[in-house]
């Protein structure tokens, strides 16, 4: 009788161990997300992929635009070597206006190569850069 109960326990904690391996699996691949950057999404075909997918860049200084009375935002993403133009509908981060900040767009792209993004992050800088740096004392 007490070697069917440490059967038992061993089948249990078995099951336990897969099942938490399963789900600890599942969570970390959906959690991580690679994305691209400007000049590796131009070489995308953008008819053959509608997943989402992300890409990274910052904003050029002038290009962005949104009527006064609309939600939606364009603008201008690069690499240092390529341009993305992106639409954005929504409200986006504040310092998503810094010329320090990388900017993270998670969205589609379209057949004519403009970013439809659902989410906009902006990464900080590691090191605070002032934005007039002869005023430092």
């Amino acid at each position: 009788m007490q070697t069917i109960n440490k059967i038992k326990i061993i089948i249990i904690s078995v099951v336990f161990a897969l099942a938490f391996s399963y789900f600890a699996f599942m969570a970390l691949t959906s959690a991580t997300m690679y994305y691209y950057t400007v000049s590796e999404l131009q070489t995308l075909d953008p008819s053959s992929n509608q997943d989402i997918i992300r890409v990274s860049g910052k904003l050029v200084p002038s290009s962005y635009n949104r009527e006064v009375t609309s939600t939606i935002s364009e603008f201008t993403i690069t690499d240092g070597t390529n341009l993305l133009k992106t639409q954005h509908d929504g409200i986006l981060p504040d310092l998503f206006f810094n010329k320090h900040s990388e900017i993270i767009l998670q969205g589609t792209l379209t057949k004519e190569k403009t970013f439809i993004t659902n989410n906009v992050t902006v990464k900080c800088p590691s090191k605070y850069i002032s934005e007039n740096p002869s005023s430092n004392v």
